[in-house]
């Protein structure tokens, strides 16, 4: 370990995360599933290893790697033998919630365009679908009824007045 290493955590540590608009327990919500993912993704993918056809076996060599890295981004504390894992995880925080859902659903349907199979499919799912509820807080917060109720005034207005020629 050299002495430009805690230099640069620290540095990493110093900015503050950005405010995404998620609520405390839907990122615990995303975060738990990164996790459950990464375990699905880690026993289908030793499980698909486990026969003769390269397709299901490079299949399955991705499906771990991709534990492996929703293990790094989703919770680091699990890979403490890992010297960088700390580095990996503050740049998945920094990441906005829509970069977050492309990265986790397009690493999980390559192993699934590799080889389809059951295996493949069920394995990766709960990967796909933290990348799902990371697209949908991308998408942000509902509108609450009174300010659509007075969009939908405002409208019809518009539209009386278009009608009437005034």
């Amino acid at each position: 370990m050299s002495t430009v290493e805690p230099k640069a955590a620290t540095q990493e540590n110093s900015t503050a995360p950005q405010d995404d608009g998620m609520t405390w327990w839907y990122r615990l919500m995303c975060r738990l599933a990164g996790v459950l993912g990464g375990i699905s993704c880690a026993v289908a993918g030793l499980w698909n290893c486990v026969t003769i056809n390269p397709m299901n076996i490079a299949a399955g060599v991705f499906m771990m790697v991709n534990a492996l890295i929703l293990f790094l981004c989703e919770a680091p504390f699990c890979c403490q033998f890992i010297e960088f894992a700390n580095v990996v995880a503050n740049k998945a925080d920094r990441m906005r919630p829509w970069q977050k859902a492309l990265f986790y659903c397009g690493m999980a349907l390559f192993p699934i365009f590799l080889s389809f199979t059951i295996t493949t499919l069920f394995g990766n799912s709960i990967a796909f679908a933290t990348g799902v509820l990371y697209g949908l807080s991308a998408l942000g917060k509902k509108g609450d009824a009174v300010a659509y109720a007075k969009l939908q005034q405002q409208k019809k207005q518009t539209d009386e007045e278009k009608a009437t020629g005034t």
